[in-house]
């Protein structure tokens, strides 16, 4: 009996951080799915007759360039304004360079319209996982990291649903993203509810309170903590883009029909989404290190298999790449978890902003340089570029395992950095 009020509260404690979480997922989600839609849209009407290659380019460019930015600047907008401000904001400023695409067809307009809906993007996403953050411990931040993942899948799942049900050259595809967007919006500000104050239990340095100087953490610095997370992150961004867009390439030049090489890119994405709850509920369990370390592994020889034996036995491919994409898919949030549990809290935007920043530079350089292998050497140097770049990640996993942090618990290789953040 003496047990209970301790369980009770611990279970209190569990349904108060669920429910300062679950509405900003929520959120994402919604406003994901928005920017989703709102991609393929544009895309698809860039993509029609009369429109110069030049233009279409620069458009196409806007977004990782505001994403860029985005990565940039949030914490100032945080330090400014707190979490919730910030979010609501960005909801707001998505929502409107979504609605410009219905009033206009001008192309200069268009680019400074994508210019700001990568930087809300990227700005959603950061404050989200610093958000995250400052609620999770070191039991659960894993498993929350891993549902944002799965919410981040989800919304690019329904964004290209919600094209299927419109139809792809619908003229109300921008009102549809739009709406989605607003929708988002309206949630995280009413249905909702406001965003609680952090327990007692968990009491942090507050944004507000705290000057953008003494917020910032340098990819430097975090490389120098935790290098496993730099490169998992990488491998992570590199991994994402490359196997979206130079998949279809791929399958092209080992003679695979297009029908094959979108349903192995299908896979590849089912695979990750699926994964993540386990992989999250693991990693709060295991050392962080210890996982990445079997992920790069695992990654890497799947690599390998696809590279040596796959194309010989189609079914064997898409088997290769559903455990690749459960696989290479979940090193992110495990990276980004174990990064988050060594720093203190206001230093957490910063470093999601400079993660994130990292994210999208293995996203916007790699595909690039897989083009050019796969020209001059065979379509396999595709999987042999993402093979090295996971085996880089046991590398890296293996190096943070043997430098162990003075003090830090065995279990899962964190640090307590604030009251109850390893209770």
């Amino acid at each position: 009996m003496r047990q209970f009020p301790s369980t009770l509260a611990t279970l209190w404690q569990k349904a108060e951080r669920s429910r300062a979480i679950l509405p900003i997922m929520a959120s994402v989600c919604l406003v994901g799915t928005g920017n989703g839609l709102l991609t393929t849209a544009v895309s698809l009407h860039l993509s029609g007759p009369g429109i110069d290659a030049h233009v279409v380019q620069l458009v196409l460019t806007a977004f990782p360039v505001g994403f860029l930015a985005g990565c940039l600047i949030t914490r100032f907008f945080v330090a400014a304004l707190g979490h919730e401000r910030t979010f609501l904001l960005l909801s707001l400023l998505a929502a409107l360079a979504t609605s410009g695409f219905i009033v206009t067809d001008l192309m200069p307009v268009w680019f400074c319209l994508r210019l700001l809906s990568g930087l809300s993007m990227a700005a959603l996403f950061i404050v989200c996982e610093s958000w995250i953050n400052l609620y999770a411990s070191e039991r659960n931040r894993g498993t929350y990291f891993s549902l944002y993942m799965m919410m981040t899948s989800l919304a690019v799942l329904f964004g290209q649903l919600l094209v299927e049900a419109a139809g792809p050259h619908s003229p109300d595809l921008f009102l549809i993203a739009t709406m989605v967007i607003a929708i988002g919006l309206v949630y995280s500000k009413f249905i909702g509810g406001r965003w609680p104050a952090l327990p007692i239990w968990q009491q942090r340095p507050d944004p507000l309170n705290i000057a953008p100087s003494e917020q910032r953490y340098g990819l430097w610095r975090l490389a120098i903590l935790a290098p496993v997370t730099i490169v998992g992150v990488f491998q992570a961004g590199m991994t994402n883009m490359n196997v979206f867009a130079m998949t279809p390439i791929y399958g092209v030049h080992i003679g695979l029909s297009a029908t094959t090489t979108v349903g192995l890119v299908t896979t590849f994405s089912v695979g990750g989404m699926l994964a993540q709850a386990p992989i999250g509920w693991l990693s709060d369990r295991l050392d962080r290190r210890l996982m990445l370390l079997v992920q790069g592994i695992i990654a890497a020889f799947l690599c390998a298999a696809i590279v040596w034996a796959g194309h010989n036995f189609v079914p064997l491919l898409f088997v290769l790449f559903f455990a690749y994409g459960a696989t290479a898919l979940t090193i992110y949030p495990v990276a980004i978890a174990f990064a988050n549990s060594q720093i203190d809290s206001r230093h957490m935007v910063s470093a999601s902003g400079g993660l994130l920043l990292l994210y999208s530079i293995g996203n916007v350089m790699t595909p690039g340089v897989a083009a050019g292998l796969m020209e001059k050497v065979a379509p396999q140097a595709l999987f042999v570029m993402l093979g090295t770049g996971a085996a880089l990640v046991a590398i890296a996993a293996c190096f943070n395992l043997l430098r162990r942090r003075a003090g830090a618990p065995a279990k899962a290789g964190a640090a307590c950095i604030a009251p109850g953040a390893c209770e």
